[in-house]
């Protein structure tokens, strides 16, 4: 049985910007065969979205729960999107 496709919207809040959180958010999502993109937000957290199989998204969203070892990650929300059925991971 085939994976469900979803999207979900991530707002990072912690110590995310100048840490590297977007480009390791991105090899993650690449990782995991999502599509979607990660930007710097001017009040200083981290937006995500991620497209792709409900699992891979999952996983995705757990990660975004640690980010890379150098984040201070203190809250993550999360929202379900509708699919857009973007390709890629781009950088915003």
């Amino acid at each position: 049985m085939e994976a469900a496709r979803v999207r979900t919207r991530a707002i990072v809040r912690g110590m995310v910007q100048g840490v590297g959180f977007r480009a390791n958010a991105r090899a993650e999502a690449t990782r995991l065969g999502l599509s979607g993109f990660a930007r710097n937000r001017s009040d200083g957290t981290v937006e995500v979205e991620a497209e792709g199989p409900d699992v891979a998204v999952a996983e995705l969203v757990r990660w975004l729960h640690a980010g890379p070892p150098w984040a201070e990650v203190s809250s993550v929300e999360v929202t379900d999107l509708e699919t857009a059925g973007d390709s890629g991971f781009r950088l915003g």
